[in-house]
């Protein structure tokens, strides 16, 4: 059999670097958990576990674009919980009755969440990419407002009152046996793999966050770059706090305090390098897949959720550690 052209076995080569172990390792927990939980295979928890996994892609998928740029969000988790407190709030506070008027309560009630995702990433992209604040810093301290506006606006009481057909819809509802987050989820992938490889911003992300010198001196808008990968991460994190506050039919500030290390494990997992300049929108998923899935058979076999959290711990030691060694392997080569 003739071997392939050196430029596609180049791109295979940097494609299962960027994969790592991930497959493998998803493959193996599956082959386990079919051999020894036959309720995994049950449709209601698959459906559960797909549904949970929604929510982790699409903040994954913002912080993944946000590690592309060599930056960190740590306030996606806090931009999810401000969403879901002010959304909730303004849809209970509106008055309204009938179809028509929840169908607008709902609307403003989305726009809202979403300001607060965009107010939460032009701090942060101020902070990082005008003031030059270390990303760690600039999104600590918006993690911290936000988390502290949120609590003050709900004193740490859930907000109830949202329209039934919000919560009905958005958060309950399932279409061919699949729930509208997983649809969401779907077309966040989608449309940002199109972006990042279909398209000059794309491009450009990748190569602001490879060297940010070059990609100056080439001529691109680095600034902007990072203004976009920021603010998109924190929109993200909105859509994701406006899913689960539909969901849980509630609007509360610790709503997916989880998801900002979760985010992280995901995109490591996926293949996202820490360094910045690689990362692969489709692997993200696959990353979140498994971390719920891990999650999922652990609370199937009843392990305690403190060993959990050792288990889901030394997952994301071992993804940055692959990340690292394939580096300096890399490097070596070169």
């Amino acid at each position: 059999m003739a071997s392939l052209p050196l430029h596609k076995r180049a791109r295979n080569a940097l494609l299962f670097g960027e994969a790592g172990v991930l497959p493998g390792l998803f493959l193996l927990l599956i082959v386990l958990l079919v051999l020894t939980q036959p309720r995994f295979l049950a449709g209601t928890n698959i459906v559960n576990v797909l549904r949970n996994a929604s929510f982790l892609i699409i903040a994954a998928s913002g912080q993944m674009l946000v590690l592309i740029v060599g930056g960190f969000d740590l306030s996606i988790g806090a931009a999810i919980a401000l969403t879901s407190v002010v959304s909730a709030s303004v849809m209970a506070g509106l008055p309204g009755a009938g179809v028509h008027g929840a169908f607008v309560i709902s609307g403003l009630g989305v726009l809202a969440g979403l300001g607060c995702g965009l107010a939460v990433g032009l701090a942060n992209a101020v902070s990082v990419a005008v003031l030059r604040v270390p990303p760690f810093m600039a999104t600590l301290g918006t993690m911290s407002v936000a988390n502290g506006i949120g609590l003050l606006l709900t004193n740490g009481i859930p907000v109830y009152g949202m329209p039934d057909s919000y919560v009905a819809v958005v958060g309950r509802a399932i279409v061919f046996g699949l729930p509208i987050a997983l649809y969401a989820a779907v077309i966040v992938v989608v449309a940002l793999w199109g972006v990042l490889n279909l398209t000059r911003v794309g491009r450009y992300i990748y190569a602001s966050g490879g060297n940010i010198q070059a990609a100056a001196v080439s001529g691109i808008g680095t600034r902007l770059m990072l203004v976009t990968a920021y603010v998109l991460s924190s929109l993200l994190g909105s859509l994701t706090g406006l899913l689960l506050t539909a969901e849980i039919g509630s609007g509360q500030a610790t709503t997916g305090e989880s998801l900002m290390l979760e985010s992280l494990a995901a995109a490591v997992l996926g293949g996202v390098s820490l360094r910045g300049g690689v990362g692969r929108v489709e692997l993200v998923a696959l990353g979140a897949i498994f971390l719920l899935t891990l999650t999922n058979a652990m609370d199937l076999m009843r392990v305690d959720t403190r060993l959990q959290m050792i288990v889901l711990g030394c997952v994301l030691a071992f993804a940055v550690s692959t990340e690292v060694l394939g580096r300096r392997r890399q490097a070596v080569r070169v």
